[in-house]
């Protein structure tokens, strides 16, 4: 069966208006996004965020560099506008340049506003872990799309241990943009999963015993013949193939395999970007 991404969203998107409409009577809600260059991809990711802020009637400011900076000054023009009290959240479009990617950068955004959750620190949990969670919800929740998909993360431990008690989970990849953030929020809910990457070998034995696959590469990696029947999939990766967008497997391959699947695109990235704006929202109530 396969999960409908861009219906959750849209429904999740219907809460927040109503969240945003009672908070900003205290003020309007302002978000600022940095960009290191003109890659037709990031460009692509950072229109789909300014978009759902023109929706929910949020401020949307992008600092686009179009060329590179040294590390010094993204870091004091990260630092200027963190200050700015109309600001309630920053984010910065990933991957960097390999000069100026590192973990260090996000240390020049205060907790409260940083949230992305890159910092240890941070009051938040990535959006895109937050989005697993709601797929996680909508398939051992009883598949209906209502506010309960909205996770809450102390009130839903118990359910998401209940539900992984015996289920093997393989997360493959650990990348910044995927595998790391999923990671993170799999272990805090102590799900137990078994990180595939480009290190393991004889990665294929691992997909045949899965119950759940979260696959976060960009590039084919899972076949019918390493899948399990009923097994779940859930795709972050990004490839194109003949100039349309792909996830880390062929969806006519996996559907009469898998119980249930994600598509792309319209699969994970709808949530993932309603979360970074319940996250934005979070932080303008913490800030005021």
């Amino acid at each position: 069966m396969v999960i409908e991404g861009v219906k959750i969203a849209s429904y999740l998107q219907k809460l927040l208006q109503k969240e945003i409409k009672s908070l900003k009577k205290k003020g309007r809600i302002s978000l600022a996004a940095y960009l290191i260059g003109q890659s037709p991809e990031q460009l692509s990711y950072i229109k789909i965020k300014s978009h759902i802020a023109s929706q929910l009637k949020i401020d949307f400011q992008l600092i686009n560099l179009k060329s590179t900076p040294n590390y010094i000054k993204l870091a004091n023009l990260i630092r200027q506008k963190a200050f700015e009290p109309a600001i309630n959240g920053i984010i910065i479009q990933l991957p960097l340049p390999q000069e100026l990617s590192t973990d260090s950068i996000f240390d020049y955004i205060p907790n409260n506003k940083e949230i992305e959750g890159h910092k240890k620190k941070s009051p938040f949990f990535h959006p895109l872990g937050l989005a697993v969670l709601t797929i996680f919800k909508y398939i051992y929740g009883g598949k209906r799309i209502d506010r309960n998909l909205l996770v809450d993360f102390e009130k839903d431990r118990q359910f998401f241990k209940k539900i992984f008690k015996n289920k093997k989970v393989v997360l493959i990849g650990k990348g910044m943009t995927g595998g790391k953030p999923i990671g993170h929020i799999l272990g805090e809910l102590k799900i137990n999963y078994i990180n595939v990457n480009s290190s393991t070998i004889n990665p294929e034995s691992y997909f045949k015993n899965a119950d759940v696959i979260i696959t976060a590469v960009g590039k084919k990696i899972i076949h019918p013949v390493d899948l399990k029947q009923g097994v779940v999939l859930i795709n972050v990766g990004l490839r194109r193939e003949n100039g349309k967008l792909k996830g880390d497997y062929d969806e006519d391959e996996v559907k009469d395999i898998s119980s249930f699947y994600t598509k792309t695109p319209g699969g994970i990235g709808p949530i993932d970007v309603i979360y970074l704006f319940k996250n934005l929202i979070e932080a303008a109530k913490l800030q005021r």
